[in-house]
């Protein structure tokens, strides 16, 4: 090639080089949009888009605008594996985000981790979520701080000594907190007199409620998610059971309330964030929340919203997409100021945060208090 010939290409490759730059960066989500668990989905996706929204906003990141892909899970087993496929080999994501429940995050996390590309999950608490490897991450606290919460809630607040749970067996999720609950309830001197089971998608859970009525118990500890946990008040009601009913972040959905009515009125739940929370933080993400989507935010919705924040500051603080950088700086936030609480990873890419207990209180959720580690 000749002098004149390369002086005429130059430009030309210059060109394609900053189109390559200016290019998305593209990140991913799975969620359940649709479907049995559609409300966690919905609020985590409404989070996530927002963040992004803003980041783009103000010129997006490392001088790139940042496209979102989002995958529906359908609330399906197995489909968030087959979505994030798709996403990890077709769409080159530089990045996961989602999911909500433990079962569907424990499908992908293996996955992500065989790519190399991070995953931050939202509201996975399981703690084997991220034990399936180095990048892999969550925002939300886990299954073991929150079943110790309630328990400890239980002891002291309520005053309660002799419970009984129900658990789905069939969920890694509800497993997890029912023995959390368990060894931090009987070692605080309390006893779990009956331990029923159901599946998920059950729909009847009247036998299971009879004996525990007929164990005579001061409480039932519920680690379930909405749908199953609205039933299951629905159904303790109707058989005179009027005791305290204890659930977990599995709960938090409108679809809650509308399923359970009058029934769930009164019963308590530890979560991950509460908008009724007076800190400047809080406040300022709600009303932007608000603002964006007509409703108020929850905290499957602030959690979404700080796994996309947390990965532009990664990002940012990377200096680059490629997903080993991307993985260190992931691993060395420290002190991140979420919509949800403060973000540092330990060792094994978990937050150390703090809990909310709420009750439902004239048909919605309200704050009881904040519950630090």
């Amino acid at each position: 090639m000749c002098s004149s010939d390369l002086a005429l290409l130059l430009p030309l490759l210059v060109l394609a080089a900053t189109v390559r730059a200016a290019d998305p960066i593209k990140v991913g989500e799975f969620a359940s949009l649709t479907g049995k668990d559609a409300t966690f989905g919905q609020s985590q996706h409404k989070g996530v888009l927002l963040a992004l929204e803003e980041i783009n906003a103000k010129g997006g990141v490392l001088g790139r605008k940042v496209e979102l892909i989002s995958e529906d899970n359908q609330s399906k087993p197995g489909e968030s594996a087959t979505v994030a496929k798709k996403l990890l080999s077709r769409e080159k994501v530089v990045a996961l985000l989602g999911e909500v429940t433990s079962s569907r995050s424990l499908e992908v996390a293996p996955l992500a981790q065989a790519a190399k590309v991070p995953m931050i999950a939202s509201g996975a608490t399981n703690p084997a979520v991220t034990q399936k490897g180095d990048y892999v991450f969550r925002v939300c606290f886990i299954d073991d701080f929150q079943g110790t919460v309630m328990a400890k809630f239980a002891l002291t607040e309520l005053k309660v000594r002799r419970v009984a749970t129900l658990t789905s067996v069939s969920s890694a999720y509800s497993v997890g907190l029912a023995k959390y609950f368990k060894e931090t309830f009987t070692a605080g001197g309390g006893s779990v007199a009956l331990e029923q089971k159901f599946n998920e998608g059950d729909k009847d859970f009247r036998a299971q409620l009879t004996a525990i009525r007929a164990a005579g118990v001061d409480a039932i500890f519920i680690p379930a998610y909405y749908t199953e946990a609205a039933l299951i008040c629905k159904q303790a009601r109707d058989l005179g059971l009027t005791i305290p009913l204890l659930g977990t972040d599995g709960w938090e959905s409108s679809e809650f309330i509308a399923i359970g009515g009058k029934a769930v009125e009164g019963c308590y739940l530890v979560t991950h964030y509460s908008a009724e929370n007076g800190s400047s933080v809080v406040r300022d993400f709600n009303t932007r929340y608000e603002q964006r989507w007509g409703t108020p935010s929850n905290a499957l919705s602030a959690l979404g919203y700080d796994a996309a924040k947390l990965l532009i500051d990664a990002l940012r603080r990377a200096g680059t997409t490629d997903a080993s950088k991307l993985r260190d700086a992931l691993a060395a936030t420290r002190n991140f100021t979420g919509a949800a609480g403060t973000i540092t990873f330990d060792a094994q890419r978990n937050p150390n945060k703090s809990a909310v207990v709420l009750t439902v209180r004239d048909g919605a959720f309200r704050f009881l208090k904040d519950v630090n580690p």
